[in-house]
């Protein structure tokens, strides 16, 4: 069951890497002091990008904890 519970810890960085990528991105957006309609436009596009990595991330916790229950 080891194998499960580094694939859960692989995909939980994977996913943090995302958020990680989606903070970023979004701060980059706030500081250019864009006006507030492209602002809302850049947001948004990153809004899919950082909840598909929160959902990744919560995968491999999941799987992290099923490995180590059945382990």
């Amino acid at each position: 069951m080891e194998i499960v519970v580094l694939i859960g810890a692989l995909l939980s960085v994977i996913g943090l890497i995302g958020i990680g990528y989606s903070i970023v991105m979004v701060t980059k957006a706030k500081r250019a002091k864009l006006p507030d309609a492209e602002l809302r436009a850049r947001i948004s596009k990153v809004l899919p990008i950082n909840l598909g990595a929160l959902f990744v991330s919560v995968i491999g916790l999941m799987t992290v904890v099923v490995g180590v229950m059945l382990g």
